[in-house]
Formats: C-alpha cells, sequence, structure tokens
C-alpha cells in the first residue's frame, strides 16, 4: 500500500512512500486492541487512594455508654464508622492497578490498530519538517493547510522532538509522540495520525 506524502502546505511532494501489508493491511483483532488499551489505561492509574478506618482515627476509645438497658444498641468507640468522624468501613487502600501483556500481544494491537485507522483513511504522511524555535502558530497553520484544524490529530515524528512538543502542547485536539513510543490507546484516541516520513521508517523496524 501506498501514500503520497505531503508537504507542509498540504501539497504533494511527487513522492510516496510503502505502507507495508504486514503492519497496514491485517485483520483487526478486536479482542487484543481491547486488551491492549485497558493495559495501558490501568497502568496509568497511581493508585494512591486511601482512607481512614476506625483504627487509624485520632480519638477516645473510651466506651460511650453502659452496655445494657439504654434501649438503643450497644457502642463500644467514638471512631466507630456509625458515628460521625468514625473510621469508613472498607475503605479504598493503596495498590497497584499495573498489567502485565505479552510483547508479541501489544505488537499485534498496535498492527491492528493500524490497519484499522487506514481503512478509515484516518493515515496523513507528511515530510520532516521541525522548528527552530517553539511555534504554536506555525503548527496551527500546518493542521489548517492538512485540514485537521477541528479535528483530533496525533503526530508521530522520527524521534523526540523538544521545541515541536513545545509548539504543540497547548493546542486542543493535537498532540505529539516519538514513533518508538507510539501505543494502541494513542492511535485509537486520534482522529487522524499524521506520520513524519522518517516515523514510518521507525514503525516499520520497530513491528516488522
Amino acid at each position: 500500500m501506498k501514500l503520497d506524502v505531503l508537504n507542509i502546505n498540504g501539497g504533494k511532494t511527487g513522492k510516496s512512500v510503502d505502507l507495508p501489508d504486514e503492519i497496514f493491511g491485517i485483520e483487526p483483532n478486536e479482542h487484543v486492541v481491547y486488551l491492549s488499551v485497558k493495559q495501558y489505561l490501568a497502568n496509568q492509574r497511581q493508585g494512591t487512594h486511601k482512607s481512614k478506618e476506625r483504627g487509624e482515627i485520632t480519638g477516645s476509645t473510651k466506651k460511650l455508654k453502659k452496655q445494657k438497658g439504654t434501649g438503643t444498641a450497644r457502642a463500644g468507640s467514638i471512631k466507630s464508622p456509625i458515628f460521625r468522624g468514625g473510621g469508613r468501613i472498607f475503605g479504598p487502600r493503596p495498590r497497584n492497578y499495573t498489567q502485565k501483556l505479552n510483547k508479541k500481544v501489544k505488537v499485534l494491537a498496535r498492527k491492528s490498530a493500524l490497519s484499522s485507522k487506514i481503512q478509515k483513511e484516518g493515515i496523513v504522511v507528511v515530510e520532516d519538517f521541525g522548528f527552530d524555535s517553539p511555534k504554536t502558530k506555525a503548527y496551527i497553520n500546518i493542521l489548517n493547510s492538512l485540514g485537521l484544524n477541528d479535528r483530533k490529530s496525533l503526530l508521530v515524528t522520527k524521534d523526540y522532538d523538544s521545541v515541536l512538543n513545545l509548539s504543540i502542547r497547548n493546542i486542543p485536539n493535537a498532540d505529539i509522540q516519538a514513533a518508538k513510543d507510539l501505543n494502541t490507546y494513542q492511535i485509537l484516541n486520534a482522529n487522524t495520525l499524521i506520520l513524519s516520513e522518517g516515523a514510518v521508517d521507525v514503525i516499520k523496524k520497530t513491528l516488522s
């Protein structure tokens, strides 16, 4: 499969890139994609939630009233969960939400996501470009030229580019990622992937 390479003005450069069928032309495996996305979202959780139970509340442990003869339920401590200011029953505790996934499964998930994206004509290839200094307006102009100003887009670059990151980070519905760190969730979360020529080569090497 071949795609034309566009310049930053949205015009054709006369060049094209070959997207191998074993990466961009497979039958998408929806279950593998689901597993990969679930793992990514789970790994984003810090797991630092915590509430105090009755043993951790500061307060007196003196018995509030005699055991029998009051006509009400027995009560042993002001820290009991049934009283205001008492501890919480079975409250959340810190835990690790990290999930593991086999490397081959993660690779298949990315291939499936890329194949699904190209079937929906959601991939654009542009020539490599960069800025000397952070220029948000310049990147907005590029999105306008490509007709992507009103769509959620993800720019995939060959390597990490700090200047491009600073240029893009304040633009709503626009994001950037280095090709070697591209994951299934990011592919699916964007309406359109903007692949640089260099990024295509990195994806081929990573997923082949």
